[in-house]
């Protein structure tokens, strides 16, 4: 039995049926969160040194880590982000 192979969009939210709206969102959201996690493991950070750098409690670290990115707005991650003294852009594609 073969199975068939879809080719992805590039976005794994809308290819499971997000609609594009929501899956650009839901996608800048895991980005933001995988780059925050390796942020914090490349420099070898506790999740308290984490927690004094990116101005939130230990717990939220956590949750960070942990990728529950359902307790994470788009707008608290670019937070975390700026904090870090990064800048996060927009890339608009046609």
């Amino acid at each position: 039995m073969r199975k068939k192979i879809a080719k992805s969009s590039g976005n794994v939210f809308q290819d499971l049926g997000f609609e594009p709206a929501e899956a650009a969102v839901l996608q800048m959201r895991a980005n933001l969160m995988s780059d925050l996690r390796l942020y914090i493991q490349k420099n070898q950070l506790t999740q308290a040194e984490a927690a004094k750098r990116l101005g939130i409690a230990q717990s939220r670290v956590s949750d960070l880590v942990r990728a529950k990115w359902e307790k994470f707005s788009l707008e608290m991650l670019i937070t975390l982000e700026t904090r870090l003294g990064r800048r996060v852009r927009v890339e608009l594609a046609a």
